[in-house]
Parts: C-alpha cells; sequence; structure tokens
C-alpha cells in the first residue's frame, strides 16, 4: 500500500477537520432552526385554533346553528382545516377533511376536556393536530400543514450541506497552501542536499530566508562545511600517499625490470618469484594510478567543446582495440560540452572493464537522449551483470562476480568507481544493463552537452 507524501496527508487532515467542524456546525444549525421553525408554527396554530375554536362556540350557542356553515366562516387560508365532533357527528368544510386523521387516543383527551397537540402525518404529508373541548359533547380540531416548514427544512439542510462541503473544500485548499508554504524551506534544503551530493560544495542556504529555520540553516550550512573540509582532507590525504609511493615503486619497477630480463639466468624457483613481483608491481602502480585519478575527481568538471567521437576512436586505438567499435549517432551533434580529461578516463575504464570481465567490448556507442543530455554505452559480449549487482559495482574496492569466477586479481576495483564519479562530477549518472542479445551494456549519462 502506498503511503501519501506529507503533503497529501496535512491537505486531508486539513480537509478533514475542515468537513468534521462544518458538519458540526451544519447539525447545530439545522436543529436549532428546525426546533425554532416548529416551535413558532406550533404557537401560531395553537393560537389559531383557539381564536377559530372561539368562534365556533359562538355560533353554536344559536338556536338552531349550521354547523358546515359555521365551520366556512373561519378565516382558516389554505394551510389550516376544521374539523368539529359533535355528538356522535363530524362535521367538515370539505369532504376532503375526514377524522380518520385524529388519533383515537387524542379523541378521548379531548372528550375529557383537555387540549391536545400532536404533530401527525395524512396522506403522506405532515400535519400538526390541535384539539380544543368546547363542551363535554363538542370537540374542535384544526389540521396545520406543516409541508412548508418541511420543505424549508430541506432548503436549509441542502443549504448547509453545500456550505459544509465548500469549507471543506476550502480546508483542503488551506492545508495545500500552508503546506507548500511550510515544505518550501525543506525543499530548498533537498535542492542544496542534491547539488552537494552530485559535487557542488559550494552551496549554501540563505540563514535569513525564514527565521524560524535559521538554526537549520545555520547547522545545515556548518556541516557542509565541515564535509568539505573532511573531503578536501581525505583528497589531499590521498594525493599525497599516493605520490609518495610513486617514487619507491618506481625504483621497484625498474629492479623487477631487470630482474625480469634476466629470468633466463636464474632456476625456476627465482625466476617465477620474479614474475609474480613484477606482475604485483605493475598492479600496484595501476591502484596507485587510481588513487590519484579518484582524489581528481572531487574537483569540479572542466567544460569545454570535445569531438566525442574522435576521443573514443582514440580510447580505442590506445587499447590496442579497433575503431569500428565507436558508432555515433548521426542525428546528433558529435560535440559536447564535457570535461575532455574525465570523459577519456572513462572511455578506458570501461574499455579495460569489457576487456577484462566482459570477453572483450563490441560497441561503443555515442548518442544523445535529448538536447541537453549526451549518452555513452559500451557494450560487451560477457555472461552480464546480475541485478543483486548492478549498483554495487559501481562501489570503491567492489569487483563483480565475473572477477571472482575467474580468480581475477588483476583489477583494482576502483574503475566502475572512477566511471561513477566522473559521471557525478558532471551531474549524470552511470549504470550497467542487459545487452540484446547477451551481455553487458554499461552507460554513463551526461546533462548539458550542448556547447
Amino acid at each position: 500500500m502506498t503511503r501519501l507524501g506529507l503533503r497529501a496527508r496535512v491537505t486531508a487532515g486539513f480537509a478533514v477537520g475542515a468537513l468534521l467542524l462544518a458538519a458540526s456546525m451544519a447539525l447545530f444549525s439545522y436543529d436549532l432552526t428546525r426546533r425554532s421553525l416548529l416551535e413558532e408554527r406550533e404557537r401560531t396554530a395553537i393560537r389559531a385554533a383557539y381564536f377559530d375554536a372561539a368562534v365556533v362556540r359562538t355560533g353554536l350557542e344559536s338556536d338552531a346553528p349550521d354547523v358546515v356553515e359555521i365551520l366556512r366562516s373561519l378565516d382558516t387560508g389554505s394551510i389550516r382545516r376544521p374539523l368539529l365532533h359533535r355528538g356522535d357527528r363530524w362535521y367538515a368544510r370539505t369532504a376532503e377533511t375526514g377524522p380518520g386523521a385524529i388519533p383515537v387516543e387524542m379523541r378521548h383527551l379531548v372528550r375529557s376536556g383537555t387540549p391536545a397537540v400532536q404533530r401527525v402525518r395524512v396522506n403522506g404529508q405532515p400535519v400538526l393536530l390541535v384539539g380544543v373541548p368546547l363542551s363535554g359533547t363538542t370537540s374542535y380540531y384544526e389540521l396545520t400543514s406543516l409541508r412548508e416548514v418541511e420543505q424549508t427544512f430541506q432548503v436549509v439542510a441542502l443549504t448547509l450541506t453545500a456550505v459544509a462541503i465548500m469549507i471543506a473544500g476550502s480546508g483542503a485548499a488551506l492545508g495545500w497552501y500552508a503546506t507548500r508554504r511550510s515544505v518550501r524551506p525543506l525543499t530548498a534544503v533537498a535542492d542544496a542536499a542534491e547539488k552537494i551530493a552530485a559535487g557542488d560544495f559550494s552551496t549554501r542556504l540563505d540563514p535569513t530566508t525564514d527565521p524560524d529555520l535559521t538554526r537549520l540553516s545555520s547547522s545545515f550550512n556548518h556541516m557542509v562545511d565541515q564535509l568539505v573540509q573532511r573531503i578536501e582532507r581525505d583528497r589531499r590525504f590521498a594525493a599525497d600517499v599516493s605520490h609518495e609511493l610513486r617514487s619507491p615503486l618506481q625504483t621497484l619497477a625498474a629492479a623487477a625490470s631487470v630482474l625480469s630480463r634476466r629470468r633466463a639466468q636464474h632456476d625456476e624457483r627465482t625466476a617465477t618469484a620474479a614474475g609474480l613481483v613484477a606482475d604485483e608491481i605493475a598492479r600496484f602502480q595501476r591502484l596507485v594510478d587510481d588513487l590519484i585519478q579518484l582524489a581528481r575527481t572531487e574537483q569540479p568538471a572542466q567544460r569545454q567543446p570535445v569531438d566525442v567521437v574522435a576521443l573514443a576512436r582514440n580510447a580505442c586505438r590506445t587499447r590496442s582495440l579497433p575503431e569500428t567499435l565507436v558508432r555515433a549517432d548521426p542525428n546528433t551533434s558529435h560535440t559536447w560540452s564535457v570535461d575532455r580529461r574525465r570523459v577519456e578516463q572513462i572511455l578506458l575504464n570501461l574499455l579495460d572493464n569489457a576487456v577484462r570481465y566482459g570477453r572483450g567490448p563490441v560497441a561503443v556507442r555515442l548518442s544523445g537522449r535529448d538536447p541537453d543530455t549526451a549518452v555513452l554505452e559500451v557494450d560487451d559480449q560477457g555472461p552480464g551483470v546480475p541485478a543483486a549487482d548492478r549498483e554495487l559495482i559501481f562501489g570503491r574496492f567492489v569487483r563483480g562476480r565475473a572477477a571472482h569466477d575467474r580468480a581475477d586479481s588483476d583489477g583494482t576495483g576502483l574503475g566502475l568507481a572512477l566511471v561513477a564519479q566522473h559521471a557525478a562530477a558532471h551531474g549524470g549518472r552511470a549504470g550497467v544493463t542487459d545487452r540484446p542479445g547477451g551481455g553487458a551494456r554499461f552507460w554513463v549519462e551526461l546533462p548539458g552537452r550542448r556547447p
């Protein structure tokens, strides 16, 4: 299950909080409005019912009252309907109003001389029923329609619901805006960290951007300063040690060369030992050269227009490989804005890797993924690189399974690390994938290739 990001969680929290608050206020407002309207309508209906009951009582005091005519004389409008129970007969102004709307319990209560009020439904419509006793045998009932009030409730409910949804949406927008404003300093920290990881150690945060984050900015800048100092100390140490080792290594290499040339004059064991010494000294020299190169990779890339096709062909000649391995995309420019020394080292290291572990290179491809990104690929015909090792082999002093399977101790474990470092100095990256048809395809992306 995918976890929501910080901005999404905060925005959702604002939206849910606003919705709960708006819903609570809407329910409270609806209940208060409903009770107020019902109570007001009930008071009005009771007053009108008692007034009409008094008119009916007066009309019934005559010698020969016309009950129906008395009921018709009432000013009840269109929402009130009178009903009279006298003796055993029911009287109504119209045939639509019948005694069936009066509950039996209410009849007995009013007949006993107690006024009663009750909300009922007649033909599916809400009605307020008011019963007024006129005498021991006469009861007056008035049915007041509450349909208009119920429609008002529906309008109020829809309005409050719409308001709640709008408030929830406003809460979500406010949460998104607040999160965006709050996360912006963290985004600046992330951008600065990415630049530093890409080799731009001059990147710093402005402590005056946000007063609340002054401590974070100062701590971050101090951390970067300490990191730069440590990297510089390590780089100088590696460079100094490597340079100091060069002189005795050259002396040892010269001595080993003499021993190798006179191998025929020694016995078999001495000759074998001399050969091993010469091989190890040569390997030691390559390791020192790689360490010096690694120390130099911490410096920024010095970009300049470079004909990469000519550079790649020259690298192939240096390693005694055919120039026909180089294949350039005819639709893209062959002049890239790169650090010539670094790209040359990338090519040489990838070619060496293909020779040692990939049974030789089969192609060197130069192309452009887009107008500003150059891609360099070296294909080999070896066993390929397992998916589990594809990130590990670009680490320092890490050797792939192919080297171990061949019991090959000739490599230093720094070649691909140097490739990754040179790519990072350009703001790019390096990787490996399977080559169609078998083997491995090592690739390097170099942004900003346009001169």
